[in-house]
């Protein structure tokens, strides 16, 4: 039994995945058909950079995607293991979209235009700089809701995501997130500033989901192959309905990545496969049960690290 992870925002590196690229023809035309799709060479800005624009978020969504698509497209390929097979289909945010597609529900080429309307549209949801984000460490997620309520004539912050035991993330306008620090401060809890431009799931990405949800409605979804666990509940379903629903609300909705995975070791899992630039979601789902068994696939030779599975 074993369920695969994608990542969301933040995994991104210039040059991700240009070992597939060189080696294998039908990961070129993946690229390829990427940028006919966008009308823009997202493999350029992948390859070349400069980091600052692959970090644009409505860049940085469609390229984590095409690089999570174009591992698990070689995983099928070029490995013997059935990657298909998964109990369970999770990815963290945007990283959600990349289990719907490897699951069949929404084609390639529609899921990577989705991304870039989803990243525009939450990067212009906010005047640019004016919100960001910034990740609680070491404290329990009830401690900083209660925080955030005792102090709310203060400041207006939210909840955006609940990764793991001990790191909480939350959203909101940046002189609110900065009055938030100081009472952190005060009370001796660690924080760091996310590099983000926007406060991305919470209520100031109305205008995002307006967006979305127009575009999401008119997107035909099919019924998924795998349980695929919802950012929104952390519960598993099939049900595409539902599913469609809960990606429309994810954009203003915390992320409850902790309770998806527990949910998922609760049902019997307790085997992760991390596919996709990077190694974040490996480190969250350590620090919330080490007893689990962790792989990552993120260049050819992770490829040897499903033989034996």
């Amino acid at each position: 039994m074993f369920s695969v992870l994608f990542p969301g925002q933040g995994s991104q590196t210039v040059g991700m995945a240009k070992d597939l690229y060189d080696n294998f023809d039908y990961i070129k035309h993946l690229f390829n058909e990427a940028d006919e799709a966008l009308n823009l060479s997202i493999s350029k800005i992948i390859f070349e950079g400069p980091e600052e624009l692959l970090n644009e978020t409505e860049n940085t969504q469609p390229a984590i995607f095409l690089v999570s698509y174009a591992i698990f497209e070689t995983i099928k390929r070029e490995t013997t293991f059935d990657i298909t097979n998964a109990n369970y289909f999770a990815g963290h945010s945007l990283g959600e979209y990349s289990a719907l597609a490897c699951s069949d529900v929404i084609s390639f080429s529609k899921t990577i235009k989705l991304l870039k309307i989803r990243g525009k549209a939450m990067q212009n949801a906010v005047p640019k700089d004016k919100g960001g984000m910034v990740a609680v460490l070491g404290e329990d997620i009830k401690k900083i809701e209660e925080i955030i309520h005792i102090n709310k004539n203060k400041f207006s912050c939210y909840l955006a995501n609940d990764n793991s035991l001990g790191q909480v993330v939350i959203s909101g306008k940046n002189d609110d997130i900065d009055n938030f620090i100081i009472e952190l401060k005060k009370l001796n809890i660690k924080s760091i500033k996310l590099p983000v431009s926007a406060p991305f799931h919470c209520v100031l990405m109305s205008p995002a989901t307006q967006i979305m949800s127009k575009e999401l409605i008119e997107t035909n979804f099919s019924t998924p192959k795998n349980m695929i666990v919802s950012n929104v509940t952390a519960e598993p379903s099939k049900d595409s309905e539902k599913i469609k629903n809960h990606l429309i609300q994810q954009i203003e909705k915390p992320v409850r990545w902790r309770e998806s995975i527990i949910n998922m070791i609760k049902l019997g899992n307790k085997k992760f496969i991390e596919i996709g630039p990077g190694r974040v979601l490996s480190g969250l789902v350590k620090r919330i049960d080490r007893n689990v068994e962790l792989i990552q696939v993120n260049n050819i030779k992770d490829l040897n690290n499903l033989k034996n599975l």
